[in-house]
């Protein structure tokens, strides 16, 4: 059976984001048959392209400043032109991460972003899939995977006064390695399932 490549294709202003992409990364090697490729979108080149030609899926990633993503990650989507006009990552799978220093930060319009980047690539975009932790309900604590609620990305929250060594926390990156094992679990029973009816 095929495996398969993810690629995590992320950018770090302060080390905090490239932790939660670790995670990521994490959560894809626990699932058989598949293989995490961290990418530093900071890094343009062809052994960047070249890693995400060849993934199956990719796990975009961007800290949220201003609220909306860093200006290192949307030079890296409008360097991506030529991808997009040679349809490069139609019907790959995508997914998307992102951390602030505020709880909320405005998050939400950030992972709306970049799933737009992807639909803009004709990718088909992997929600989160978990319920809302923490607050939801009165018996949720700061531990609960998805402690901040989102439902169409990873998201995570780092003290601005918290290096990155303590932050983002033990939840938040549970939350982000979830994110990676379901994004490889589908990637790979896509790829399996196409080389299948191919046959």
């Amino acid at each position: 059976m095929p495996e398969i490549t993810v690629a995590v294709a992320y950018h770090s202003g302060f080390g905090h984001t490239a932790r939660q992409a670790h995670a990521v990364a994490e959560g894809v090697g626990t699932v058989d048959g598949a293989t995490a490729a961290l990418c530093d979108v900071g890094r343009l080149g062809d052994p960047l392209w070249r890693t995400l030609d060849e993934s199956a899926a990719i796990v975009f990633g961007t800290p949220t400043y201003m609220g909306s993503q860093s200006a290192v990650f949307q030079a890296f989507a409008e360097a991506s032109a030529p991808v997009w006009a040679a349809q490069g990552w139609r019907h790959k799978l995508a997914a998307g991460f992102t951390n602030s220093a505020g709880v909320n930060g405005d998050k939400l319009n950030t992972l709306i972003s970049l799933s737009l980047f992807a639909a803009q690539h004709g990718m088909t975009w992997v929600s989160l899939d978990l319920p809302p932790g923490w607050l939801y309900t009165e018996h949720g604590d700061a531990a609960s995977l998805n402690r901040l609620g989102g439902f169409l990305g990873a998201m995570a929250q780092s003290p601005s006064d918290v290096d990155a060594e303590r932050a983002p926390g033990p939840a938040d990156l549970a939350t982000a390695a979830h994110l990676g094992a379901r994004v490889a679990a589908q990637a790979l029973a896509l790829t399996r399932g196409r080389a299948a009816v191919a046959r």
